[in-house]
């Protein structure tokens, strides 16, 4: 068989055609055999799981003494508003976090621990103020703060 320069050139066509439709079936994915990647975690949800144990540390505390609650309620709900607020932006449910019925000792050692625990949640809050995006950077700073400030009357 002689092959003219028209039936080569509609090989070549046909060549290419199928050539162009399994390139682009492989770029669909159809042809992937992988798993897809994970998606990665929300750089906010960090500020978001310390806002949920924060809270509930407070509530732990006040129920280990309940002449706390009136100093302390004010800021375990702060920590529930940022939480809200958090999942809100973040796009998530907030899991719902109740108080423990396990709580620690006496009333100085309760105030000295959550004061370190929020002077540590500040400094997540603060890099994450640091690392956010300008749109971000407004409610992360105004949490690092409220978390300093909660840290301060704690003393």
């Amino acid at each position: 068989m002689v092959l003219t320069g028209r039936v080569l050139s509609t090989s070549r066509r046909l060549l290419l055609g199928a050539a162009l439709s399994s390139a682009a079936l492989a770029g669909c994915g159809l042809l992937d055999s992988g798993p897809e990647p994970e998606p990665q975690p929300d750089p906010l949800q960090p500020l978001l799981n310390e806002a949920l144990a924060l809270a509930a540390a407070y509530d732990r505390a006040i129920l280990a003494d309940a002449s706390l609650a009136a100093r302390l309620t004010p800021l375990a709900d702060d920590h529930r508003a940022h939480a809200a607020e958090l999942t809100r932006v973040i796009g998530t449910a907030a899991p719902s976090v109740a108080p423990s019925s396990s709580a620690p000792a006496g009333a100085g050692e309760t105030t000295a621990t959550l004061r370190k625990a929020e002077q540590a949640a500040q400094r997540t809050a603060v890099a994450a103020c640091k690392a956010a995006t300008p749109e971000r950077a407004g409610l992360t700073g105004s949490i690092a703060a409220c978390r300093a400030t909660h840290a301060e009357a704690l003393r």
